[in-house]
This record gives structure tokens, C-alpha cells and sequence, in this order.
């Protein structure tokens, strides 16, 4: 029933930044974890970034000290703020929320271009 969507994807070069944001389609109750994934062509999903519901986060190593992710839980919506892109970000990225169930986004495309 609820869907989670994904925004702020596209086409950006090298060293640019982008902010993806997620928001529900409708409410979830007592979400827990929200996080990040992306998945590029041939590779297996990974976690870019995950925050509880406390505000505390982790990060990938790979993304460490370029992006950050925020949430808001009052509008159960969440961000990631992505700088100094670098072309091995090139993914589709997916928002994931832990609840009573876990929901995820149906991804949105983000290309870095050298």
C-alpha cells in the first residue's frame, strides 16, 4: 500500500552535488531506520548511508565526509545531501525505511559525468 519515492536524481559532473530526498506515500508507523542504497550496473546493492531514528548515522567509507543524510520525522521524509561527486557514485540510489515493515523506493538514477 504506502510507496516510497525518490526525487532530486539526474546528471551531474564531477566534483558537483545533488540532494536526493524520499517521502512516503501515505503514513508508517514507528519507523525505525531510514538509509540509503545504490546499486550500479552488475554490482550488488550497498548500504550508502543509514540514520536511526535517534539521528544517528553511518556511512559507507567510500561516501564518508561527502555526503549527509538527514531526516525529519515529523514529515518521515529523508535527504541526502551528496558533494564532490565523483564518477564511481554513478548508481541508482534507494531510500529504505525499517518499520513494523521495511519499504523501499523504486530508485532514482544519479550520473556523474567526467
Amino acid at each position: 500500500q504506502v510507496q516510497l519515492m525518490e526525487s532530486g536524481g539526474g546528471l551531474v559532473q564531477v566534483g558537483g552535488s545533488l540532494r536526493l530526498s524520499c517521502a512516503a506515500s501515505g503514513s508508517i508507523f514507528r519507523i525505525d531506520v531510514m538509509a540509503w542504497y545504490r546499486q550500479a550496473p552488475g554490482k550488488q546493492r550497498e548500504l550508502v548511508a543509514k540514520i536511526t531514528s535517534g539521528g544517528s548515522a553511518n556511512y559507507a567509507d567510500s561516501v564518508k565526509g561527502r555526503f549527509t543524510i538527514s531526516r525529519d520525522n515529523a514529515k518521515n521524509t529523508v535527504a541526502l545531501q551528496m558533494n564532490s561527486l565523483k564518477p564511481e557514485d554513478t548508481a541508482v540510489y534507494y531510500c529504505y525505511y525499517s518499520a513494523t515493515y521495511n519499504y523501499w523506493g523504486q530508485g532514482t538514477q544519479v550520473t556523474v559525468s567526467s
